[in-house]
């Protein structure tokens, strides 16, 4: 009986298996790192002013809030749904591609 390689086995078993929880814990790390790099350009630490970024936005509006409050919600609003929509995304995914769920047809 001849033994497989370890580049078969990688290939065969290893990478089949690791592909789903890999896509899972991306997707939901998406929406960390989007949360974390407008904290930080909030505080003044991320992305310079020039550049645009929300949590630039969410500063600069802090000097007219009371003239004109949108420009602070609009992009508020905009980071808690693509943050809320990558979570949803990767609860889907792992709902979808865990290999020990029922088939549910």
């Amino acid at each position: 009986m001849a033994s497989s390689g370890p580049l078969r086995v990688m290939l065969r078993h290893i990478l089949p298996n690791a592909v789903s929880p890999i896509i899972v814990a991306t997707t939901l790390a998406v929406g960390n790192i989007i949360l974390f790099e407008s904290v930080l350009s909030f505080l003044g630490l991320g992305v310079q002013p020039p550049l645009p970024s929300w949590g630039n936005m969410l500063t600069n509006a802090q000097e007219v809030i009371w003239q004109a409050p949108m420009l602070a919600v609009y992009p508020g609003l905009l980071i808690l749904l693509i943050v809320v929509a990558c979570n949803l995304l990767g609860d889907a995914l792992q709902d979808a591609l865990d290999p020990r769920a029922e088939n549910r047809r």
